[in-house]
């Protein structure tokens, strides 16, 4: 199963962030096999708006990260994940794909007091050219999510976390 042991050696991994929290992997598994993961606590969409990515400025981490959150309990990841979108992003419609399972080594954080292996549902969703000002307006979670960017307008300019980056990556490899 993925994320058994944290004794694991993490020579070898994807991404490691300024936080010092590692993206150890994505894997291809099955959706089913991911909502019986024990160690599953959260799900990112990676959301795609023509030739871009769409971004939101997190408050209290003061940077511009993908969209998601942590389960609730009794939710599937699908359904999580479907709710921190209408949550943040006021979608209401949209397709998503199932991706894979991300493998995280997390630093303590106020989450936890402890250092630990997460498994995380990565999603994808492609929305048509849009505007982030108009897409904006939409937001329901405006104490959180204080602005919203693309990619694009933003690289360079402003703080974005590094693993996002790295999935805005991933996703893009897969649909080309």
């Amino acid at each position: 199963m993925i994320g058994d042991s944290i004794d694991m050696d993490y020579e070898e991994y994807i991404c490691k962030d300024s936080d010092g929290n590692i993206l150890i992997s994505i894997d291809k598994t099955d959706e089913s096999s991911l909502n019986d993961n024990p160690l599953l606590t959260h799900c990112l969409a990676v959301i795609r708006v023509g030739n871009d990515y769409l971004l939101g400025r997190n408050k209290w981490r003061n940077r511009y990260e993908v969209f998601g959150g942590c389960l609730e309990k009794g939710e599937t990841a699908r359904e999580c994940i479907i709710r921190e979108c209408t949550e943040e992003l006021g979608l209401d419609s949209f397709d998503i794909t199932y991706i894979g399972a991300m493998k995280f080594l997390l630093q303590p954080d106020y989450f936890s007091k402890e250092e630990r292996v997460e498994i995380g549902g990565l999603f994808g969703i492609t929305l048509p050219d849009a505007d982030p000002a108009k897409l904006y307006d939409m937001v329901k979670d405006k104490e959180e999510i204080t602005e919203i960017a693309l990619y694009g307008k933003v690289k360079g300019h402003e703080p974005i976390a590094g693993i996002d980056e790295k999935l805005l990556e991933f996703f893009g490899n897969i649909e080309t």
